[in-house]
């Protein structure tokens, strides 16, 4: 943390060009070991060399480090703001060293030491303290080199990117709260999650969260009607990705009770059946994931399909779909909304659009919510009530599309209410909305010109 301090005071009043061209060449030094990035997290994690890992997330982690680049040389995330009558300006600032702890699902794109949340602490100009995750460390380690060689050819100081491997839960709560630090990013399990911010609000540092989601999609007749194999195809697509283990996977589908709701949940089934089961990421997400379906399965809910160890190569689970109507869902909504973390969903059969409204009113907080619609305009009445509710639930509203994927785009938001992350308020992608995070906001009032930044 000294180290991290010292640098913040070093960096102060730098320009945003100075992170800039950090950013940028620790992008192209990623890239100059990609093929060794490739190798070493398929070896660790068991997801697909290409196209998840080659073709996707390591494009996707550049790219959102050079966003951050671009943000930071502009310096559109400070977002000035003057008031000429009364000589009064505001803008964004540094903050002070930040730690990053990253998750064990994305070993490029919300890496500790490269993924979104440390880029948007750099561009802010603080230093970071990642924490790597265990899932990953050679991995992590390779970026690490990487923000060496970046940082000595940049000319910065020693102390703007630091790595920590394993510490105690104790070490890691000292960590957010010392006074040192600045602000905290975080994205992993809900109760590691909620110590630390517990952490941290006794120290008055802010620390933004991402935690649990299941990402309700809404089915409406019509849309059944029009185009339900269709739709089975996208949502097993969705649900099945990378052995489901992303925090926007589809894990609670809303579907009309009757023939139509049961037809889609026959037409998946079949499909979750005939597919080969993903490889998870580790033995503790497999048990994490089983324990949960064992959880909703105790509550009422039925197996339709799945719902046992194996199915695919490595450490897996057969892809699982649970069912439950929605009278017996609104008896215990919050056990019904256990997040299983990986292949499986479970579908609520609902009577009525009113009933798929009250189902909405006891959503918790998620990063996502989708309504799936026909396209002459039928369901419209319905997917109007629908979205009314469903709108204060989620970051993220979507129409006739499935949840998983996030565009790296300055509109997005992947944020939402409680438990999907700590502050309805921020996103984690998307700059300059993601950098502004790790700014503190800073007023100058009738400062002479000559002396305002």
């Amino acid at each position: 943390i000294g180290a991290s301090a010292a640098a913040a005071r070093e960096m102060r009043g730098w320009p945003g060009s100075r992170f800039a061209d950090f950013l940028e060449a620790y992008a192209l030094e990623i890239e100059a070991r990609a093929d060794q990035l490739v190798e070493t997290a398929h070896a660790e994690t068991g997801l697909a060399k290409s196209p998840r890992l080659k073709d996707a997330e390591l494009p996707r982690t550049t790219n959102q480090i050079r966003q951050a680049a671009a943000t930071a040389r502009n310096e559109s995330w400070r977002v000035p703001t003057i008031d000429t009558a009364v000589n009064i300006r505001s803008m964004y600032g540094q903050l002070g060293p930040v730690v990053v702890f990253g998750p064990n699902n994305f070993p490029y794109a919300y890496n500790g030491i490269a993924g979104g949340d440390f880029a948007a602490a750099i561009a802010a100009g603080n230093p970071v303290i990642a924490k790597g995750h265990p899932s990953h460390p050679e991995t992590t380690r390779i970026f690490g080199e990487a923000a060496v060689a970046a940082m000595r050819s940049t000319g910065m100081p020693a102390g703007l990117v630091q790595l920590i491997y394993r510490t105690s839960h104790e070490d890691g709560l000292r960590l957010v709260s010392d006074p040192r630090i600045g602000g905290i990013g975080y994205t992993g399990a809900c109760q590691t999650g909620l110590r630390l911010k517990a952490a941290a609000d006794a120290a008055g540092k802010p620390i933004y969260l991402e935690l649990s989601s299941i990402n309700p999609v809404f089915m409406l007749p019509g849309a059944l009607s029009e185009r339900l194999e269709k739709i089975a195809d996208e949502f097993t697509a969705s649900c099945l990705m990378g052995a489901g283990q992303f925090c926007t996977n589809p894990g609670l589908v809303i579907v009309p009770a009757g023939a139509q709701g049961a037809a889609l949940t026959a037409a998946v089934a079949a499909r979750f059946s005939a597919a080969a089961a993903g490889t998870m990421l580790s033995e503790g997400v497999r048990s994490s994931f089983l324990k949960a379906v064992q959880t909703i399965l105790a509550a009422g809910a039925e197996l339709v399909t799945g719902g046992q160890a194996g199915g695919g190569v490595g450490v897996c689970c057969q892809n699982t779909l649970l069912q439950v109507s929605a009278a017996k869902f609104l008896q215990h909504p919050e056990v019904f909304q256990t997040e299983a973390f990986g292949n499986g969903s479970l579908f609520v059969h609902a009577d009525s659009t009113e009933q798929m409204a009250e189902l909405a009113e006891h959503l918790e907080g998620n990063l996502t919510g989708s309504i799936y619609s026909d396209t002459q305009g039928a369901d419209d009445a319905a997917c109007d009530r629908l979205e009314k509710v469903l709108r204060t639930k989620v970051g993220r509203l979507l129409n006739d599309k499935m949840p998983t994927g996030v565009a790296v785009v300055s509109a997005m938001n992947h944020g939402g209410p409680f438990p999907a992350t700590g502050h309805p308020g921020f996103t984690a992608v998307g700059v300059p909305g993601s950098v502004t995070r790790f700014g503190m906001l800073q007023c100058y009032d009738a400062v002479r010109q000559h002396r305002l930044p």
